[in-house]
């Protein structure tokens, strides 16, 4: 799995943390996707890598402005991941 790091600028409250999230699930096939307008970022979860110039593309059209874009191997935590 990969985790994506999307820096997001121009939210500014919980109301755009939920367009960029349905924004995404919309575009892309995820598993999981956490966004905070106070720290500027979505953190995404999916099997696949995202492609970057959808990615700004669909973000732009809600509004904001993707400024950056980080990927890097995501293994779940848990009980599983401990024993391994």
């Amino acid at each position: 799995m990969i985790k994506t790091i999307l820096k997001i600028d121009g939210m500014a409250c919980g109301m755009c943390e939920s367009h960029i999230n349905d924004c995404i699930r919309q575009n892309f096939e995820i598993r999981k996707i956490k966004t905070s307008h106070s720290q500027g970022f979505s953190q995404v979860i999916s099997e696949n890598p995202l492609n970057g110039q959808k990615l700004s593309d669909v973000i732009a059209a809600t509004g904001y402005t993707l400024v950056s874009v980080d990927t890097e191997p995501y293994e779940k935590k848990g009980l599983l991941g401990r024993l391994r």
